[in-house]
């Protein structure tokens, strides 16, 4: 494998990584802030010991998300220098901002949500606590504006090969920005719903039939039965926008090779790029046409019109844009299969009274977020192939000309404290749940300061 190849593969291993964490904290600030907001509003203990076991979770996937997003910045200059050489004068602001508007907010109000809860006036640590939370939205913000300019590339001009912005209103509002950023703020909830879910089921299992893990449980079941149908329809208006920006990826998703009317939906196929066709294919006339289209005769791009007259492919790979789609779509529909259900079970049985088979089914989808948000990744970044900047910058122009074997020496090693790292948090996250359901008190348990109300006895609307 050439330096190209291994630079992308060790850039994929590194996002790949990095994205797990802050999926879970986009969205697991604004259910700590329900949480505290629900406790304020009671004044139920309930909803402060689920604050209290969620926001050490917040805390790991934090520093998780920090460590992991800095090694992977390093990159932009060790493996990819002609990215910032091309369009510095793009990325490099757009990465500024969200550091002064984002991660300062959430360094700076991080400690007092942690740690002051006992040590702070309670609209204090609330405050704290919405800052953080808000942060962590604008970080998502301006990353996802960087990454859908990268697609679909607005108010800019080339000056000898270099990008130069024109107007930041048309960088920052690009056409497919409103779309990814809503995508990716659904899928992160999803992820937090799924997540609490899961492991709420796994402590009832273990015996603890608390009114924190009760309603913790409820919360999940219910915020991921009501987003996923909001995630499908964003990402059906996702793949029209992306339909008409970046036709190509389009077609490598539904594996369609020739453009034409009445296109079938694959549901299953070995797409084969030798003979640009699909082996074993199992399809739904017209479905591809409709959903595109909404119409049956609507005609859907192929990928053959990607190809050059010298025979230059200008589309992605085909097949792990097809599966990894599939992959997605299918985590989804697994989502709302199970949220759904497990409304049904919440209104016949209560929480308290949830049959074990669904319990064990919330558990086995604990981390279903993570599959489906990588999966819709990898569908996203090689479907702009070969195009870094979407005909802008190809990749193969933005990449370093280190030796092979110092790219490959430096992938084994990510990918060995990767999987230890992952490993150990699954585990931390774990060990948590089993304290929590034994009773045991949590590490860390804050003691009041002097002078300072413990949680459980503050009252409703301080």
């Amino acid at each position: 494998m050439d330096t190209l190849l291994l630079s992308r593969i060790q850039f994929g291993a590194n996002i790949s990584f990095h994205i797990l964490f802050p999926t879970i904290t986009i969205a697991l600030g604004w259910v700590l802030l329900f949480f505290k907001l629900r406790f304020s509003a009671t004044g139920e203990r309930k909803w402060m010991d689920a604050y209290m076991f969620w926001v050490k979770v917040f805390a790991l996937s934090f520093a998780m998300g920090v460590v992991s997003g800095i090694t992977m910045s390093f990159q932009f200059g060790t493996n990819w220098p002609g990215f910032m050489e091309t369009v510095g004068n793009v990325a490099g602001p757009l990465l500024a901002y969200e550091i002064m508007t984002a991660f300062f907010l959430e360094a700076a109000f991080l400690g007092i949500m942690l740690f002051g809860a006992s040590r702070v006036k309670p609209w204090v640590h609330t405050t704290a606590t919405f800052l953080v939370a808000f942060g962590t939205t604008m970080s998502t913000f301006w990353i996802i504006v960087l990454n859908s300019w990268m697609h679909t590339p607005q108010g800019y001009e080339l000056r000898d090969g270099v990008v130069h912005a024109t107007d930041w209103l048309q960088i920052i509002f690009n056409p497919s920005m409103p779309y990814r950023f809503v995508h990716m703020m659904l899928a992160s909830g999803l992820t937090v719903a799924f997540l609490i879910a899961g492991i709420s089921a796994l402590r009832m299992l273990w015996g603890d039939r608390g009114e924190a893990v009760k309603s913790a449980l409820r919360v999940g079941i219910i915020t991921g039965a009501g987003l996923i149908p909001l995630q499908i329809l964003a990402g059906d208006f996702h793949g029209l926008n992306t339909l008409e920006y970046q036709p190509a990826k389009v077609a490598a998703m539904e594996g369609n090779w020739e453009t034409g009317p009445n296109v079938p939906l694959v549901l299953f196929a070995i797409p084969n790029e030798e003979t640009r066709s699909n082996d074993f294919e199992i399809a739904i006339p017209n479905g591809a046409s409709l959903i595109l289209k909404h119409s049956a005769d609507g005609v859907v791009p192929g990928l053959n019109d990607f190809v050059s007259e010298d025979g230059e492919v200008l589309h992605p790979r085909v097949a792990p844009v097809f599966y990894s789609f599939r992959v997605m779509v299918g985590t989804g529909m697994a989502m709302l299969a199970l949220s759904w259900g497990g409304l049904v079970l919440l209104r016949r049985y209560g929480a308290g009274n949830m049959p074990t088979l669904p319990l064990y089914a919330f558990c086995a989808m604990s981390f279903s977020g993570w599959i489906a948000t990588l999966a819709g990744w990898y569908t996203t970044e090689i479907g702009r192939q070969p195009w870094l900047v979407q005909g802008v910058l190809a990749t193969k122009d933005a990449v370093s000309d280190v030796p092979s074997g110092m790219v490959w020496t430096t992938l084994v090693g990510y990918l060995v404290i990767y999987a230890a790292l992952i490993l150990a948090y699954i585990a931390a996250i774990t060990y948590l749940a089993r304290k929590a359901a034994k009773g045991d008190p949590l590490p860390n348990r804050e003691q009041p300061a002097a002078g300072a109300a413990e949680p459980a006895m503050l009252q409703p609307g301080e």
